[in-house]
């Protein structure tokens, strides 16, 4: 057999055939991986891809052969199952953070993980109401850069922005920088992901509080050479889920314990809120209480009231009254 210089990429071409050609449900026989190897410019006898294949098994790959009808070589396992890449997918389709572009390049990504036959079955739209993408493509980097400061332990900078309204110019919905652009220090600490929004948790030391940032309004992240502060705050005491459960939507308040009377059908909506540890307390045959740590805020009170009375605050008093006066107001 002549050689040429393509011989010694054989055993990679045959790799990359298997992956992408074959799984449980389409094979190869040795015709057929001659042939594909010979579309590659390479010329091959079956003797040498028996050695060949066995190396590739050494190696780690797991190569099966089926025999009889419809048999032939295929990649019988990977680092990812088809189901696993499904789910990817479909978390990626419906992150409301990751922009069309960016959400395209990853499942095209995620396409390679699996053989060709497969990647066409994760080429599925999944359509979620009401949730549309977001068109900031820098915050996929913010959070890379998040996270290399939070590895380091060190301070950041940054600009913050809210979108505003203003008819006076050619875009009536702009984005104006909070503190007339002045930028923010302060010391990070945790990434959470909220109602489909990505929040940064941080220590800020001019206030000596916990504050949260959304990722996509954040802008021209810098990290500083000071080392982070708040280790008091963190090291300890504070859980990143514990705190999201708290802040409802993440709008700040003043945190207090809350006592809730519920109907008993709401134990699910109430479980899935505040976490599996609900310390309840029957009420009647029909309800029951439960004692739980909130940011008191109109975020708060709107999840209440969405809950059609099933759910209802009997204490603090103070808590009690001003969810009153805000149903007054939406009355007004």
């Amino acid at each position: 057999m002549p050689k040429n210089s393509n011989q010694k990429l054989k055993l990679l071409y045959l790799y990359q055939i298997l992956l992408q050609k074959t799984d449980e449900e389409h094979k190869l026989g040795m015709e057929e991986l001659l042939l594909a190897l010979s579309r590659c410019g390479i010329e091959a006898e079956r003797k040498s891809i028996y050695s060949d294949i066995a190396a590739l098994q050494d190696f780690g790959l797991d190569v099966v052969l089926q025999r009889g009808p419809g048999g032939g070589y295929y990649v019988a396992s990977r680092d990812f199952e088809l189901p696993e890449l499904k789910l990817l997918v479909d978390a990626i389709q419906c992150s409301r953070f990751i922009t069309e572009k960016k959400s395209a390049e990853l499942i095209g990504k995620i396409e390679s993980l699996a053989s060709e036959p497969q990647a066409r079955t994760l080429q599925r739209q999944v359509y979620i109401a009401d949730r549309s993408k977001t068109v900031n493509e820098s915050i996929y980097y913010n959070i890379d850069t998040l996270h290399a400061a939070i590895s380091a332990g060190v301070q950041i900078t940054f600009q913050y922005f809210e979108w505003i309204i203003d008819f006076s110019g050619a875009e009536r919905i702009r984005k104006r920088y909070r503190r007339d652009g002045a930028r923010y220090q302060i010391s990070p600490w945790a990434l959470t992901w909220d109602d489909e929004n990505y929040y940064l948790i941080a220590y800020e030391q001019s206030s000596d509080s916990i504050r949260h940032y959304r990722v996509d309004k954040m802008e021209h992240i810098a990290l500083t050479k000071l080392p982070r502060e708040g280790q008091s705050l963190f090291r300890d005491q504070f859980n990143p889920a514990s705190y999201s459960r708290k802040v409802f939507g993440m709008f700040s308040g003043q945190e207090k314990t809350v006592r809730l009377q519920c109907e008993n059908r709401f134990i699910g909506v109430l479980r899935d809120r505040f976490g599996a540890n609900l310390m309840v307390q029957p009420v009647d045959e029909g309800h029951f209480a439960v004692n739980v740590t909130v940011a008191v805020s109109p975020q708060f009170f709107s999840w209440v009231f969405g809950l059609g009375g099933g759910v209802q605050i009997v204490a603090p008093e103070d808590v009690h009254s001003e969810f009153q006066k805000q149903l007054r107001q939406l009355l007004e």
